[in-house]
């Protein structure tokens, strides 16, 4: 009879034991009750995961991303500025653009920011729909074997009256880290100013912008620093 109730008695332990182990290891989602009421812990997230997740972001894709911002970019945002305080300027009153200059330097001389500038304002002047005058524009087409141009910077090939009653002028001034914009539009004979606005340039966005030069009919590029 002991023998008997050892053999029943042997198959109920090993089950207690087992069950008091499966207590012991905790499942996946373990259930706690707190204040009264009952939440799930949901599994922790694998170690690998959590480092995907908050990996450090690549700095050259980040580079990568700030160069697409060219000096259009900024200029997109100067015109916007200036547009919201324009006065008398619309699509009948013809408008041109000057080069901008820096502030501490000559007035009579440009660089290739203060003319690229020039470029990018007038595309953003036309696109608000302004009367853009491209008085650099000669009334003839020259052919020669180096290509076709009716493009000038000399005087003496441009037409000498101009219909335009506007300008779009602008200083530069060199800023830590950048360069500091002042644009402004102009009555040409009242010289009041109907329009303002300031913005800045990035240096890296101006580093950017390469100089071009010639020797021996070769053109060159200029490295920057």
């Amino acid at each position: 009879m002991k023998n008997f109730l050892y053999i029943l008695l042997l198959p109920l332990s090993v089950g207690c034991a087992n069950m008091m182990s499966s207590w012991e290891k905790p499942t996946q989602q373990q259930e706690t009750v707190e204040s009264g009421q009952r939440s799930v812990k949901a599994p922790s997230a694998p170690k690998e995961a959590f480092q995907s997740r908050n990996a450090i972001p690549n700095t050259a894709s980040q580079m990568a991303s700030m160069s697409r911002k060219n000096i259009n970019h900024y200029v997109r945002g100067i015109m916007q500025d200036m547009v919201e305080n324009l006065q008398y300027v619309n699509s009948k009153t013809p408008l041109a653009v000057s080069s901008f200059v820096y502030l501490d330097d000559n007035y009579d001389q440009a660089t290739l920011l203060g003319n690229q500038l020039s470029e990018s304002f007038m595309h953003e002047l036309h696109k608000f729909g302004v009367a853009v005058v491209d008085f650099k524009t000669t009334d003839y087409m020259r052919v020669t074997p180096d290509g076709d141009f009716v493009f000038s910077r000399d005087y003496l090939e441009l037409n000498e009256t101009q219909s335009f009653q506007y300008v779009l002028a602008g200083t530069l001034v060199n800023h830590q880290g950048g360069v500091l914009v002042n644009a402004r539009i102009v009555g040409i004979n009242s010289k009041a100013v109907v329009g303002s606005a300031q913005g800045f340039i990035p240096q890296s966005v101006v580093d950017a912008l390469g100089n071009s030069y010639r020797t021996d009919g070769i053109l060159l590029k200029k490295a920057s620093n």
